[in-house]
């Protein structure tokens, strides 16, 4: 019963940070404020928080890893 509890925490978790990596690739994000119970709310937008705080910490990790190198894309805009 805990492994399953532990397993859907862990997707969870990866949902929100795909969201939040959707939201800072695309500016697209979850309408929370069209939500009308408060604690629902609150809740979404918690989760969506714990999904920035994930990619944040990522970020950092990554940064101080000598195994992972920034490269930044130019695009062409026509």
């Amino acid at each position: 019963m805990l492994g399953k509890v532990v397993h859907y925490a862990a997707d969870a978790i990866l949902v929100s940070a795909v969201l939040a990596g959707i939201k800072r690739s695309t500016g697209l994000t979850v309408a929370s404020n069209k939500i009308d119970n408060s604690d629902v709310r609150d809740a979404v937008d918690k989760f969506l928080g714990v999904g920035e705080w994930v990619v944040d910490q990522s970020i950092l990790v990554m940064s101080a890893s000598q195994y992972f190198e920034r490269k930044r894309e130019e695009r062409n805009r026509a």
